[in-house]
């Protein structure tokens, strides 16, 4: 029964984002829309705490979650108070950048969840289904990109730190990137006990190529850049909806990648750039 009520719950916060987005095109129904959508997350968040079941099992350490959402419900509302509206732009990035390591945080929790019982002469490819492995490590690397950028592009905006760049950096990013997505495939096919640190590399290597993705570019372009990394922490949230098969972080990270991937393409056309 209370599976069946949680699904509602889930259809609901589904639908309640979709119309928010919608509303959220036009300045007057925006702040309704923001509103609903919030509703429909807070709807989200408590179905689950209260109706989530693993196994017959309820969810377990509620008074930690709890405690939780208190802290950053009172610290994102302190700092959405006192945010004057010129420097709303880098309060944007660095929430963002919260949602991408969230999303990093989940595929580390769940890439250890899946490994720590395995011996150590077990390859990684014998023991996790290659659709849950790129899942994990999608979630990993996006969710990593999209918080190391969005928190460089927060201290560009706020003027802690100013551009840079040097002679071949679109290489050397490329090169990164490569190494990259090729250490997901070592690492998919290497033991355990190396995986459970080759993960590491892994993040390691995704948080240097999201600081240089942003650093080289220009504060004039830096809003396309801030969109950019939402629609990241959207498709980093949405493999997470595929890791637990979770409905609502599916629908809401696809809505916000799908959105922020148009507003990004939009928005260079307006400004006559390339993407």
């Amino acid at each position: 029964m209370t599976e069946h009520i949680l699904s509602i719950c889930y259809l609901i916060a589904s639908v309640t984002f979709i119309v928010g987005l919608k509303m959220l095109s036009h300045p007057s129904s925006a702040r309704k829309g923001n509103l609903l959508a919030a509703a429909g997350m807070t709807i989200a968040i408590f179905g689950t705490i209260f109706l989530y079941h693993d196994n017959g099992e309820a969810l377990g350490n509620r008074g930690f979650i709890f405690a939780a959402l208190a802290i950053g419900s009172v610290i994102g509302w302190l700092a959405a108070k006192k945010v004057q509206m010129t420097a709303m732009p880098e309060m944007v990035s660095l929430f963002n950048g919260m949602g991408g390591a969230c999303a990093m945080l989940i595929s580390l929790i769940e890439f250890n969840h899946v490994t720590k019982n395995l011996s150590a002469d077990v390859v990684l490819s014998d023991a996790i289904p290659v659709g849950h492995y790129i899942a994990i490590v999608a979630g990993l690397i996006i969710g990593s990109i999209s918080f190391a950028g969005s928190v460089v592009a927060y201290l560009k905006l706020s003027g802690k730190i100013k551009d840079f760049s040097f002679k071949g950096q679109h290489i050397f990013n490329i090169v990164i990137l490569i190494i990259t997505l090729g250490w997901t495939v070592f690492t998919f096919y290497s033991d355990a006990q190396d995986g459970s640190v080759f993960v590491y590399v892994m993040l390691i290597l995704s948080l240097v190529y999201g600081v240089f993705f942003v650093m080289p570019i220009g504060g004039a372009d830096m809003p396309v850049v801030i969109s950019l990394l939402n629609s990241f922490t959207g498709v980093a949230a949405a493999t997470g909806g595929f890791l637990y098969d979770n409905k609502v972080m599916l629908t809401g990270g696809i809505l916000v990648g799908a959105a922020g991937t148009l507003l990004t393409i939009l928005m260079c056309k307006a400004m006559n750039r390339s993407l």
